[in-house]
C-alpha cells in the first residue's frame, strides 16, 4: 500500500514544486516506486517532470471528474524514473465543474484506491490556496509534508496551514496528520536562517526534518530543462540533500500499513505544538 503525502504551504513561493519532483525523483533512485500528482492548474510539476502538459491526453482533470481512471491518465516519465498524474489549464475549471458533484472533496482519494498497491509513495504537488484541488489531495493523503524557508513571514504560513489540516482532520481526513516540517533554500551565511533553523528544530522537534535542502543554482536551473535536479544534476549539492531526505523518509516512517484505512486514526493533526507558541515567543528575537 502507497504512503500518500501532499507537499503544501499555503505561502506561495516556498519551493512546493521543487520539493515534489526532486522528492519523487530522490525516491525512485533509492528504489522506491512513485506516482507525482499535479493538482496545479499551471503544470509545472508536470512540466518539470519531462512530460508535455500540452500533448498529454488525460490528465488529472479527466480523473477528478470520473470520466477516466488513474491508471488510464497517469503516465511513464522515463527520465525521471516515476508516473506522474499530469495537469494543465484544463484544471481550472474542475473547480467551478465539480461545486454540485456529489463526493467533490473526496473524488481523488476514491480514484487513488484502486492503484495504491502498485506504488510505495504517492506524492501531490497542491496549489498555494486553499481550493477545491488543495481539498481533494489533503482528503486523500495520510500526511504532509511542510517546505518551508527558516524565515520569520514563513511562519505565517505555517500557521494558516496548521489552521486548514485541524479543519480537515476533525470534518473529512481523520488521518490526516503532518509528517514534519522541510527546510528549504537554507543559506547558512544568513544568521536570521540559522536562528529560525534553531528555533524550529527546538520548538518541534522530530517534526522538523534532519535533511536540509541548500540554496543551490543547479536546483533553479533545472526546471527550465524539463528535469528535476536531482536529475539534472545529480552530483549537485542540492540533488544530494533530497536523495538524502528520500533516504530520510524511507528509513524513519513507519510501514505502510500504519496508514492503512483501518488503522487507528492520529490522535492530532500535528503531534508538535503550536505554531503561535512558537511566533510569539520569537517575536522578539527574529526580526
Amino acid at each position: 500500500m502507497a504512503k500518500i503525502f501532499c507537499i503544501a504551504n499555503q505561502k506561495g513561493g516556498v519551493g512546493k514544486t521543487t520539493t515534489t519532483v526532486n522528492l519523487a525523483a530522490g525516491l525512485a533512485k533509492v528504489g522506491q516506486r512513485v506516482l507525482m500528482i499535479d493538482l496545479d492548474p499551471q503544470g509545472n510539476a508536470t512540466m518539470g517532470s519531462g512530460i508535455d502538459k500540452r500533448q498529454l491526453e488525460l490528465t488529472v482533470y479527466d480523473v477528478l471528474l470520473e470520466s477516466a481512471s488513474v491508471a488510464e491518465a497517469r503516465v511513464a516519465s522515463e527520465t525521471c524514473g516515476y508516473d506522474v498524474l499530469g495537469a494543465n489549464r484544463e484544471l481550472a475549471g474542475a473547480e467551478v465543474e465539480m461545486v454540485s458533484l456529489e463526493r467533490r472533496e473526496k473524488r481523488l482519494r476514491t480514484a487513488l484506491a484502486p492503484v495504491g498497491a502498485a506504488y510505495d509513495f504517492i506524492l501531490i504537488d497542491c496549489p498555494p490556496s486553499l481550493s477545491m484541488l488543495t481539498l481533494n489531495g489533503l482528503c486523500a493523503a495520510h500526511g504532509v509534508i511542510v517546505p518551508m524557508q527558516c524565515e520569520y513571514f514563513a511562519l505565517e504560513g505555517l500557521t494558516d496551514l496548521v489552521n486548514t489540516i485541524k479543519q480537515v482532520h476533525a470534518n473529512l481526513n481523520k488521518n490526516l496528520q503532518i509528517i514534519g516540517l522541510l527546510r528549504i533554500m537554507f543559506d547558512p551565511r544568513i544568521t536570521l536562517q540559522q536562528q529560525v533553523s534553531e528555533q524550529l528544530k527546538g520548538h518541534f522537534g522530530d517534526k522538523v526534518f534532519d535533511t536540509v535542502i541548500p540554496r543551490n543554482v543547479r536546483l533553479a536551473e533545472a526546471p527550465s530543462y524539463g528535469l528535476p535536479g536531482v536529475v539534472f544534476d545529480p552530483a549537485a549539492k542540492g540533488s544530494q540533500a533530497f536523495i538524502a531526505f528520500a533516504q530520510e523518509l524511507v528509513d524513519k516512517l513507519p510501514p505502510a500499513s500504519a496508514f492503512a484505512p483501518n488503522a487507528a486514526p492520529a490522535p492530532s493533526p500535528l503531534g508538535m505544538p503550536g505554531v503561535e507558541a512558537l511566533r510569539a515567543g520569537d517575536e522578539g528575537e527574529v526580526q
